[in-house]
């Protein structure tokens, strides 16, 4: 298959994109990627990379990476992150088209955490290119503007609302990641185009490598019952949560909960960590992912945690997928869909979302439980990773359901 990917997001910026594409061309498909320059997550555009002029490069060799040029989307603020999307938009309108002009392709296939706008680029390119247009939704739209507080005014949001829908009319497949997000998304869709198709994760094989993590660092997760948080610090995160779990469990001796992360959030943790004298918080800071195997096979247990709110309760954090593919034990604080699978996994303890009071307790019961107990949570969330999230396996799927909804919509035209 001939699979156009648009993303404003692509490496090296990590994100789940990055795995999914080298998957289908390892397995032989055809693959090219138009994306931005990259500035994820804070905001300046990586070394080697200029915010202006058009660029190409290769991708694990066999794979064409177009990048239009982008604004950054800078530390912090609403019209930063309006003129990022924005640029995105302009700019790949302005780009893309030129990219392609001598290709075809099967399928044109959007990554889409926010902004959705992201897709309009991929719309145009739908009808220059008379390909099939796929789009994984990775964020709900209007409702994840409304749960971070991006966008209060109940009209705006119905504005918003029916760009949503103008989006999805273009579109041929909607791919969820979510069961819970069919629902959602068909109140601005037509439910017959939602398929699911859930995030999944690259297993890395066991380094052999010397870690590249500082030694006082290396020091703190060996000799401690370490409990870490990985990924983005920001308001979705509910790091407040983690905070005053911090707080409430000063008394357990040994424990230490290690974010290693960055994020919007990263100063106020700072501050919180030294106003209240928290000696069991560490901020390792951002570490690449190729870093990862090492903090989580040195963890005791995963922590995750998500605001309280009906959008987030859709969702599930893609880090879930990454803690249940390292066979290490889960405490968790959020709602729905997310804690549903740690359960059914039988991978570690939930608590609702925000609740810190539950999730200190969670801790506390996981603190006292034997090896065993500890080693048979891992075990079981590391085969239901197998089961229903291993990178090769769904990329082989991803394959199976654009070849099935392609065919399936030449039928009907007949």
């Amino acid at each position: 298959m001939r699979v156009l990917v648009v993303s404003q997001y692509f490496w090296p910026e990590s994100f789940i994109i990055n795995d999914l594409v080298k998957n289908l061309s390892a397995q032989g498909h055809v693959v090219k990627v138009l994306t931005g320059k990259p500035n994820y997550p804070d905001g300046v555009v990586f070394d080697g990379y200029s915010a202006s002029g058009y660029q190409e490069e290769n991708y694990e060799s066999s794979v064409s990476v177009c990048r239009a040029p982008l604004r950054p989307r800078g530390s912090s603020g609403a019209k930063n992150l309006l003129l990022n999307y924005l640029s995105f938009i302009v700019n790949g309108l302005r780009f893309y088209p030129g990219a392609v002009k001598v290709d075809r392709f099967d399928a044109i296939f959007v990554f889409a955490p926010s902004p959705i706008t992201s897709i309009i680029p991929a719309i145009y390119l739908k009808w220059k290119l008379k390909s099939h247009l796929a789009v994984w939704v990775q964020d709900l739209w209007p409702e994840s503007l409304s749960a971070t507080g991006f966008i209060k005014n109940k009209a705006a949001l119905h504005v918003v609302g029916w760009m949503v829908k103008g989006i999805y009319a273009f579109v041929d497949t909607l791919l969820v990641q979510s069961r819970a997000f069919r629902e959602p998304v068909a109140r601005y869709a037509d439910a017959g185009k939602i398929v699911y198709y859930p995030n999944s994760y690259q297993d890395f094989a066991p380094s052999t490598e010397e870690p590249r993590i500082p030694a006082p660092l290396l020091e703190e997760l060996d000799n401690h019952f370490c409990l870490v948080f990985a990924g983005n610090l920001g308001t979705a995160q509910s790091v407040e949560t983690l905070v005053d779990v911090a707080d409430k469990l000063r008394h357990l001796f040994g424990l230490r909960i290690v974010l290693v992360g960055s994020g919007s959030m990263s100063n106020w943790i700072e501050s919180q960590k030294q106003s209240r004298g928290l000696e069991n918080l560490i901020l390792a800071g951002r570490f690449p992912v190729t870093e990862m195997p090492h903090f989580f096979n040195r963890a005791a247990g995963l922590l995750v945690t998500l605001k309280q709110d009906e959008a987030f309760s859709y969702t599930i954090p893609s880090k879930v997928q990454a803690y249940l593919a390292a066979g290490r034990p889960i405490i968790a604080a959020l709602d729905g869909e997310g804690a549903r699978v740690i359960q059914e996994a039988r991978a570690g303890l939930t608590s609702p979302a925000q609740d810190a009071e539950g999730m200190a307790k969670s801790i506390e019961q996981f603190f006292h439980m034997s090896s065993d107990e500890r080693e048979s949570l891992g075990q079981s969330g590391r085969a239901y990773y197998l089961e229903h999230f291993e990178m090769e396996r769904q990329s082989q799927r991803l394959v199976e359901i654009l070849s099935s909804r392609i065919n399936e919509l030449k039928g009907m035209s007949k």
